[in-house]
């Protein structure tokens, strides 16, 4: 019979525990206790200290503080002191329950409340009326906690929301307000004091209360040693250590950034920069001590992005020299406002050019007034410099050959590179954009343009920047780390750039200034409202750009005078010196002979060659033809075709073929040049090739006239450099013979007119255009 009534109570039992234990899960699943606690924004350096927090949802301090910053020495403390039982109990301590029952029971008052670390959480998470039926609930929610939540899931939660006095929770954010550190350099003194202070939080504020909570920590530490807990020497020491308090002001450095990465990730507590304090400070330092000196100027603000090349980690954020001055823009993000890039493309189209086999180092260009339908651009300095190199034109940032490049590569083709290398406010101009593109006729933010800078360090590869060390990136700025330009083409550029003979160096820079060893590009918007300059060596890429953020112009601002020496600067102030070797030419790299006049393959006319480095099997092959045999009479006084080439009497000669607009160039500023003579004039033949180019009007233009003021148009053309008279007829009717370098204007009739030119040897060209009566 008892083995039958032994059986029974067994199965009783069974039943009951599977009761309770599905009673259980059924509540959990029912009731779930997922806290959600709405900490405050933390913004963190690549070492991991605060750099910038922000108020919670609901107006309080509260730090998330991660597991590594729970020093065994606080964790140790903490439970002692709160709960030692922690790490073997369910959530619940029935001894200490049982104990305080009694208590209160003998006492007729609430004297002990019992509570686990595990059931403070949930009060502090879920607060309630304290009562036995709130004490009942926090004892299931604690069962609850403890079935999804390790012990040291659990410790960190209380430590997150334990109040410390005022809007102040959680110890991490008590020990930087209260101490200025975080809390894995608190002493044993401090993280006692703060231990006792959730206790009483209005009593023992430790702002407020400063020598009554010296005596509660002196007598907790007395107690310490009574149990034995630390040895007595370390007890003693934190006994005399001082109780240095005083509230202090939130961490509120990097602001910019800090900024954009709270509206991006609105979510995450803490996000991990890669902020280097060091870099960031100097750099701080830096922007802040040099606007101060240019403030004389009327020039207010700078921003600067440094940028390590090996990890694409942004190191150093400066949005604004004075994020504080809301006179001049300082809460403006420079380093995201669109502005206008000045010269600072040109180094993306020419490496463009080269992949695409159009150019090299050594082709040379001519710097000279060109008309490009309409569209007539200057250089920098108002002047021209003709016949020039293209890494001259490059390290000289020359505007016309610039153009000339982009004409031939294509608007188009440059837009889709700047795309690729993730410039945002391009891809939406794109359908507007000519070929002013490339003297800045387009928007970019300092962020793109030291990006794309950092690709030519990268062997042409642009790869997405890293704002986070743990992997955090700018939603807006995710671009795949893919090649816009050949390794070759980015050391061609890079070798340009590190020219040190260049007009762009600051003034008198060898007696001021250390100059790095870095390639670097300047830039200067249109009406000088802002001035750029950025570099790269093998282990950083500095962006600078200076300027005022109202877009007022300053006349002394420029590039070369206002944004280099902060760039150099920057430079050696974080990489003085550099031990990293420099770039060395890839395989696909070889250098070549050509003529110096041209920078073609050298021919029998070439007698200076030089060395120049080209793409193989990209390069143009192009023989050199900047001089040509001419027939001419003993005297040279006449030339001959080959069919007006007589049976004797003649010599073959050499004479240079110079482009019709250098000539027109050279006639302009009154430059002697060697001329070919006139073509013999009773020769017949009429040439087609070489006629005249219609440089004014332009071809399909519509030009409007007034009734009571008509306006005379231009005309105005280039011819070869053996014709001596063009001319020129509106309507199939002679309208006036010329010179060609001459300027001819002429009141046109209204309707569709043509206008042709012709030059002396017959070959002619015709354009359209449309006049209209305003």
């Amino acid at each position: 019979m008892f083995k039958h009534l032994k059986i029974f109570i067994q199965t009783r039992w069974f039943w009951l525990l599977g009761f309770l234990l599905f009673t259980g899960l059924f509540l959990d699943f029912t009731f779930p206790f997922r806290p959600r606690v709405p900490y405050s924004t933390q913004i963190q350096s690549a070492d991991g200290t605060v750099l910038h927090a922000f108020l919670s949802k609901d107006d309080k301090w509260r730090l998330q503080t991660e597991v590594s910053e729970i020093t065994p020495l606080l964790r140790k403390t903490l439970i002692h002191k709160e709960d030692r039982f922690f790490a073997w109990h369910l959530g619940v301590n029935p001894l200490a329950l049982g104990r305080a029952a009694l208590r209160n029971l003998l006492t007729g008052r609430r004297t002990s409340g019992a509570s686990t670390i595990t059931m403070q959480v949930v009060r502090l998470l879920e607060p309630r009326e304290r009562s036995y039926g709130s004490k009942f609930v926090e004892i299931l929610r604690a069962f609850q906690l403890e079935l999804h939540y390790s012990k040291t899931e659990i410790l960190q939660l209380y430590l997150n929301l334990v109040p410390y006095g005022g809007n102040i929770e959680g110890i991490k954010a008590a020990s930087l307000l209260y101490f200025g550190k975080p809390p894995q350099l608190l002493s044993l003194a401090e993280i006692t004091a703060l231990a006792i202070v959730p206790n009483r939080p209005s009593s023992l504020r430790p702002d407020t209360r400063t020598a009554t909570l010296l005596n509660a920590r002196n007598a907790w530490l007395h107690r310490f040693e009574k149990e034995n807990l630390f040895e007595k020497s370390t007890i003693q020491d934190a006994l005399r250590e001082p109780l240095e308090v005083r509230r202090r002001a939130a961490p509120h450095e990097i602001p910019h950034l800090a900024l954009r990465l709270k509206k991006e990730y609105p979510d995450q507590p803490t996000i991990h920069t890669a902020i280097n304090r060091q870099k960031q400070r100097q750099t701080e330092d830096l922007v802040k001590n040099y606007i101060n000196r240019l403030r004389g100027q009327n020039i207010h603000n700078a921003a600067v992005l440094v940028i390590n090349n090996e990890t694409m980690a942004v190191e150093a954020y400066v949005g604004s020299a004075d994020f504080t001055n809301p006179y001049d823009g300082g809460q403006v993000d420079g380093i995201r406002a669109v502005r206008s890039p000045g010269s600072t493309l040109k180094p993306l189209l020419y490496a463009t050019a080269f992949d695409k086999g159009l150019i090299t180092p050594k082709t040379v260009l001519n710097d000279v007034p060109t008309n490009f339908g309409g569209y007539e651009p200057e250089n920098f300095d108002q002047r021209f410099n003709g016949p020039v190199t293209v890494e001259f034109a490059l390290a000289n940032s020359l505007n016309i050959p610039a153009v000339k490049i982009l004409k031939e590569v294509g608007t188009p083709v440059l837009v889709d590179q700047l795309k690729k290398a993730g410039f945002q406010t391009v891809s939406k101009q794109a359908k507007d954009l000519g070929l002013s593109l490339i003297l800045g006729g387009c928007g970019v933010t300092l962020e793109e343009l030291t990006r794309l800078f950092a690709a030519f360090a990268h062997n042409g590869e642009v790869r997405p920047l890293t704002f986070g060390s743990s992997g955090v990136l700018s939603k807006k700025n995710k671009t795949t780390g893919s090649g816009i330009i050949s390794p070759g083409a980015a050391f061609l550029i890079t070798n340009v750039l590190t020219q040190v003979t260049r007009p762009d160096l600051p003034t008198n820079f060898d007696n001021t200034y250390h100059l790095p060893r870095i390639a670097w590009k300047t830039g200067t918007s249109y009406g000088r409202r802002d001035a750029w300059s950025v570099g790269y060596n093998k282990r950083y890429t500095v962006g600078v750009w200076v300027g005022n953020f109202s877009g007022q112009g300053v006349p002394e601002l420029s590039g070369a005078e206002t944004a280099t020496p902060l760039l150099f600067s920057v430079f050696n102030s974080l990489d003085y010196n550099s031990p990293k070797g420099w770039y060395r030419a890839p395989e696909a790299v070889a250098v070549r002979l050509v003529c110096a006049v041209s920078g073609d393959i050298p021919v029998e006319f070439c007698t200076h060659k030089i060395v120049d480095y080209h793409l193989m099997g990209v390069s143009p092959y192009h023989r050199c033809t900047h001089r040509k045999w001419v027939f001419t009479d003993a005297a040279a006084k006449l030339t001959y075709c080959p069919y007006c080439l007589p049976t004797s009497g003649y010599v073959r000669r050499s004479y240079p073929n110079f482009a019709p607009e250098l000539i027109a160039y050279y006639e302009l500023k009154k430059l002697p040049y060697e001329k070919e003579p006139p073509h013999n004039p009773a020769c017949e033949r009429v040439f087609r090739d070489g006629a005249p180019f219609i440089v004014s009007p332009n071809e399909g233009s519509e030009y409007y006239i007034r009734r009571d003021e008509p306006q005379q148009i231009l005309l105005s053309c280039q011819a070869a450099n053996n014709v001596e008279e063009v001319y020129w007829y509106i309507n199939d009717k002679l309208y006036q013979k010329s010179a060609p370098t001459a300027a001819v204007f002429m009141a046109p009739p209204l309707g569709r007119v043509k206008i042709s030119c012709s030059d002396d040897k017959g070959r002619n060209t015709d354009i359209w255009i449309e006049v209209k009566r305003l």
